[in-house]
């Protein structure tokens, strides 16, 4: 048996990774948490991605999603804010905006990842 970390796979896999990450770049000082932090970082021209929370209230998301968009800011909406403020060691949050190019770079390729295999037996297409 070789001595290798086994792989993290199946459903949900991704979006722990992806709260994992956020918990070592909140450990590295590099992210701006909650609504009005990520929309005053955005502004400055600090963050290059944003996770949003699955349950944020409408009025948040119309606050910061206009503003990642005209910006050019990639983000991904993900898990809740539970969650969220649990994997940066803090209460609910509603956004957490990643202010180092590396971290962000990763996070939206782990909140790209599709959360269900697709299947590869022949069969019909999803």
């Amino acid at each position: 048996m070789e001595g290798r970390a086994p792989q993290e796979s199946g459903p949900g896999a991704p979006e722990r990774a992806l709260l994992s990450l956020l918990g070592l770049a909140a450990r590295a000082r590099a992210l701006a948490m909650g609504t009005d932090m990520v929309r005053g970082a955005a502004r400055d021209g600090k963050v290059a991605a944003a996770v949003l929370a699955g349950d944020a209230s409408p009025t948040q998301a119309r606050k910061l999603v206009p503003l990642l968009q005209a910006r050019g800011i990639p983000f991904a909406v993900c898990s809740n804010q539970a969650e969220l403020g649990a994997a940066v060691g803090k209460g609910p949050v509603s956004a957490i905006g990643i202010t180092d190019p590396g971290f962000a770079r990763r996070a939206m390729e782990l909140a790209a990842v599709p959360s269900l295999p697709q299947d590869r037996g022949g069969g019909e297409p999803y």
